[in-house]
């Protein structure tokens, strides 16, 4: 994805991975029965904390914001001002500006521009090659930016009108990406999906097709667009850029590297605060069946709301992620099942004298959870007001270590559930509605009933969300938990009930992940526009589950992809 890393860069913020210790595990004795506690397998934090509480970055300064300024307005004025500016290059405009993280510098210009050229491009009839592309774009555009696209846009490629060609690749890969915007009953874009990628995947398998292409083709392939993190995609596209140098504006590309570089500088000094409270806290030390991974859960809560103004909500999220790391260990890995039913009892009533007995490590795991709540609300009370969000954090807190109990008796009595059986708790142990009413509370102005209508509203919305994140979930840790002797995932759930192999089971749970995401589409299309600005920090929760568990366990599994990601997205700036 990105350009190679170079060593003495992992030394300086990682922990060689060849030198870091076995971590402790915890197991009793082995009895033919399920055991009271399993093996924790997780690798030690890769991370060096000093050095990244040491990042600094000159882009803070000011004149970095004069100067986006400045280039703002002279792009406004040279391209969205300028009359003979054809409806293709306006459309591909407006799309670099998407890809390049500048959507919001210039959301009235490019409402207006998409107003101008929808009918210019839909009511084309010529079927020349750029008609066909610009046609693919602007469908595809339509739809990312809340407009209606009606799948016939994309009838006559197919009807033999279009005569669109196999080798026309740039036009087969919008088509692909404008396919996954689908909803349910759309079977146009069934079709188009699957014809693309049939084509696509031969030209990937040709040798003498360049590895730009063959690298740029599998992306697509392998994540469409519309199921990544935009903010993770931009210094990708940044780079691509780079590379078309005939193609590329160099004032946008100018305006990208700064906006790049001055909102990494504000994630970096987030990223200091969270680090110094974890540090504060003091609670991985007791807790070594557990995961320290306060670097990867800030990585996350970016992906959800990387716009420099949600700085509170960043630190809010990534506070909670941790905390879901940890509780969800604390049923998986080390508690029994009488402990874990306490556990359980003791969040119900949010009562710390309800954890008295439990190991110690349990009742530090509560401490941490229950003070973190508080200090959160609190927080938000006095940043916005209204009622108080205690209540409702507490209950969404209850809701999901329920659905974890859930998931360790079954473990504990050997149940292995049906598919539908484990989704119906699965959707709720994702941790999907959790993160979703901090979001909720983070994005509103006032805390009202109102707020509370609006996770109504959405609740479609956070259900599919929530299963996406769930089936991705056991996509990239299933092996892993399989080894620790986890409860059953969903993959595994389905070769129960069925009768069948892995990757016949990994199939049905791709298309279930499918058609979720049809079903975020839909529901997120019937929102209001307010709601949608909203919700889509919601949704990106689903695309954060995409990039976490795309190649693996990136939690579990840290110097890998996330590690990369990590180094390029939060530490180091474009030069």
């Amino acid at each position: 994805m990105y350009d190679t890393i170079p060593n003495h860069v992992l030394q300086k913020y990682c922990v060689p991975f060849s030198t870091m210790q076995t971590q402790k595990v915890h197991s009793t004795t082995k009895k033919q029965s399920r055991p009271e506690r399993k093996i924790s397998t997780y690798k030690p934090n890769i991370w060096k904390y000093d050095h990244l509480l040491t990042l600094t970055s000159e882009y803070s300064e000011e004149k970095y914001k004069v100067e986006v300024e400045k280039l703002k307005e002279e792009l406004s004025c040279t391209y969205f001002s300028n009359s003979t500016i054809s409806p293709v290059d306006l459309l591909e405009l407006i799309d670099s500006i998407d890809k390049l993280g500048l959507s919001c510098y210039f959301e009235v210009e490019t409402k207006e521009a998409l107003g101008k050229i929808i009918m210019s491009v839909k009511t084309n009839s010529s079927s020349t090659e750029e008609d066909l592309y610009a046609t693919a774009l602007c469908f595809r555009l339509l739809r990312e930016h809340g407009y209606h696209a009606p799948q016939d846009m994309l009838k006559d490629f197919f009807d033999g009108k279009g005569k669109l060609k196999v080798s026309d690749v740039k036009t087969l890969l919008e088509l692909l990406e404008g396919s996954y915007l689908s909803m349910e009953g759309e079977n146009l874009l069934d079709d188009t999906r699957l014809f693309i990628t049939k084509k696509l995947k031969s030209l990937v398998s040709k040798s003498d097709y360049t590895f730009t292409n063959k690298e740029y083709l599998s992306n697509s392939l392998s994540c469409p667009f519309a199921w990544r993190v935009k903010w993770y995609a931009v210094r990708r596209h940044i780079s691509a850029q780079e590379l078309e140098c005939n193609n590329a504006n160099p004032m946008l590309l100018k305006l990208a590297k700064l906006n790049f570089n001055i909102i990494q500088a504000t994630h970096q000094q987030d990223l200091k605060h969270v680090l110094r409270w974890w540090r504060n806290v003091s609670i991985v030390e007791d807790l070594s069946f557990t995961r320290d991974r306060i670097v990867e859960s800030f990585f996350c809560a970016v992906g959800l709301s990387s716009e420099p103004q949600h700085g509170s909500m960043r630190i809010w999220l990534t506070k909670v992620i941790e905390l879901v790391l940890i509780i969800d260990d604390v049923y998986d890995i080390y508690g029994s099942l009488a402990q874990v039913q306490q556990f359980t009892r003791a969040i119900e009533t949010w009562d710390p004298n309800e954890v008295e007995g439990l190991p110690e490590c349990m009742q530090i795991c509560f401490r941490s959870l229950h003070d973190t709540i508080e200090e959160i609300s609190v927080e938000i009370q006095q940043q916005k007001g209204g009622l108080s969000a205690l209540p409702y954090l507490k209950q969404v807190w209850v809701n999901f270590c329920k659905a974890l109990l859930l998931e360790a008796t079954w473990y504990h009595k050997g149940h292995i559930p049906t598919l539908e059986e484990y989704l119906n708790n699965g959707w709720i142990s994702s941790s999907g509605p959790l993160l979703s009413f901090h979001v909720i509370f983070g994005l509103t102005n006032k805390i009202t009933k109102e707020t509370l209508h609006l996770y109504e509203d959405c609740r479609e919305t956070i259900y599919h969300t929530s299963v996406v994140i769930r089936l991705c979930n056991d996509q990239g840790t299933s092996a892993a938990e399989l080894e620790r002797g986890d409860v059953a995932s969903s993959i595994l759930c389905y070769m129960q009930q069925e009768n069948v192999l892995e990757d016949v089971a990994r199939e049905h749970i791709e298309s279930i992940i499918l058609d979720s995401w049809k079903k975020i589409n839909y529901h997120f299309n019937t929102l209001s526009t307010s709601q949608q600005k909203l919700v889509k920090h919601v949704i990106n929760e689903a695309r954060m589950a995409h990039v976490m568990y795309q190649f693996g366990d990136g939690f579990g599994v840290q110097d890998g992809e996330t590690r990369d990601q990590v180094l390029f997205n939060l530490v180091h700036p474009i030069t």
